[in-house]
């Protein structure tokens, strides 16, 4: 059992590995597709996005409180708000919601 575990890490290194040091070896000259760029320049906030959109929706104690805070960040954002200024106003709407809810 133990050889398989080591087998297992074995592979997971190298397929880490070979996924961050094939793309610096076979591409050699900048990337001019607009396509592929934008893709590349995307994927980072795409990433985030994902891991945190399901936190979002289970970090209060309603779903509801918290799909309103998102809607609500969302326009702030939108808006042009700072950073800070849309999380203090989503916790503000967590707080107002889940004060009337409950």
């Amino acid at each position: 059992m133990e050889k398989n575990i080591y087998l297992y890490i074995a592979v997971m290194a190298g397929v880490s590995y070979l996924i961050r040091v094939l793309p610096l070896t076979l591409i050699r000259k900048p990337i001019k597709n607009q396509f592929i760029q934008s893709f590349l320049y995307y994927v980072p906030y795409v990433t985030l996005a994902v891991m945190t959109f399901p936190a979002i929706l289970s970090a209060t104690n309603s779903t509801v409180s918290a799909a309103l805070a998102l809607v609500i960040g969302i326009i702030a954002a939108w808006c042009g708000r700072s950073l800070l200024s849309v999380a203090v106003i989503c916790c503000a709407m967590v707080f107002i919601t889940e004060f009337f809810l409950v």
